[in-house]
């Protein structure tokens, strides 16, 4: 249970400290910005976590220069010749105003057409694209839940949907529930099988530790492929980590 969060400047640069009832501390550098973030056992001190910082130093700023050259979507009009990603592969969105219902529609490997009522704004074409979007996600998941439950040995009760601006996905385990990004829909599908089956693993081991990683080194052997792909991905310009 978290009991204390706090933040010091290391050298520069700010921390974020969580003290935990763990065993080990954990350092952790997240994208987009390199924010670094530290679970301390309660045990620990300011001084020994600034210890623990300043020996991880040259690995921190080695993460947060790969960072800083990603890169990055800016804010999207929703306009004819934007660029639009869908399952990692990236789409020149064309708008075609006409008076029937509000549609999406992929004509080829490089084009993806949103159909909308005439003199609709901006944020209504979002929406109809977000709407797409959620379908499309949807519709995936049901035979990839189905064959991670038999690998992984769990069952997962209920899936949900969101649109998460600092995490690519969440969890229950005592409910069974996991909670996905609806962003991961413009990642490659190795991405969001991933992040799948990274909660459901939260299922049998809660924290990030030795035996999580063995648990998805066990199950998934290029886990961490598909993690830095996930990472290395256009990014919106929000704080996402993982």
């Amino acid at each position: 249970m978290t009991t204390d969060r706090r933040y010091i400047d290391v050298r520069g640069i700010s921390v974020e400290i969580v003290r935990k009832d763990i065993k080990n501390l954990h350092v952790g550098v997240y994208p987009p910005t390199g924010r670094v973030r530290v679970a301390s056992p309660l045990r620990l001190d300011d001084d020994a976590v600034r210890l623990a910082i300043i020996s991880r130093l040259g690995w921190i700023r080695r993460q947060q220069a790969e960072f800083a050259q990603q890169d990055r979507q800016s804010q999207r009009e929703f306009i004819t010749g934007e660029s639009h990603y869908f399952w990692g592969r990236r789409y020149r969105i064309d708008i075609i105003e006409h008076n029937g219902p509000p549609a999406v529609r992929l004509p080829n490997n490089a084009t993806m057409e949103l159909r909308v009522r005439r003199g609709n704004d901006r944020d209504t074409r979002e929406a109809v694209l977000y709407g797409w979007y959620r379908g499309q996600l949807r519709g995936a998941l049901p035979a990839l839940v189905a064959k991670w439950e038999a690998r992984v040995g769990v069952i997962v009760n209920d899936v949900r949907i969101k649109r998460m601006k600092t995490r690519w996905g969440s969890c229950n385990a005592r409910a069974g529930r996991v909670w996905l990004n609806l962003e991961l829909v413009k990642k490659p599908p190795s991405c969001l099988a991933y992040i799948l089956v990274h909660e459901m693993v939260h299922f049998l081991e809660r924290h990030h530790n030795a035996r999580f990683r063995a648990l998805m080194d066990a199950l998934m052997p290029q886990w961490h492929l598909y993690r830095d792909e996930l990472n290395r991905a256009p990014l919106a310009h929000e704080n996402w980590r993982y």
